[in-house]
């Protein structure tokens, strides 16, 4: 299965250092048990990231019994795409990289918001 981006094209990588997705492939695909649609390919900022910790989802600190090593500004991560347009409604949304940013994306925010969000260079490695 060839996933999608919200651009039509083919899904590029988002990030492999750190390993992004759901899967932890370093692309935000989804499926079944992706009951949080991590498919917003985004370059974390302090802003975003103390946004989410205080939301109750801690990206900071590291739970190495999920693979998750913490995150720090300028890193790359797959987001919930519900998470963003709550950062997005909050003012302190962090870029995107389109190509990278998986089409389920779309059922939950829009195109416009995505594109004016959009980095101008790529966000991880492999893009």
């Amino acid at each position: 299965m060839d996933a999608k981006n919200v651009l039509g094209g083919p899904l590029q990588t988002c990030c492999t250092n750190p390993m992004t997705g759901f899967y932890r492939d370093g692309k935000c695909n989804t499926g079944g048990g992706d009951f949080g649609a991590h498919v917003v390919c985004a370059r974390m900022t302090a802003e975003f990231l103390a946004f989410s910790k205080a939301r109750g989802n801690d990206l900071i600190t590291p739970a190495p019994h999920y693979s998750f090593p913490g995150l720090k500004p300028g890193d790359c991560w797959c987001l919930c795409a519900s998470r963003w347009q709550e950062a997005l409604e909050a003012g302190v949304a962090p870029q995107v990289n389109l190509a990278a940013t998986h089409a389920l994306a779309l059922e939950y925010v829009s195109l416009e918001d995505l594109q004016r969000h959009a980095t101008e260079e790529p966000t991880g490695h492999g893009s």
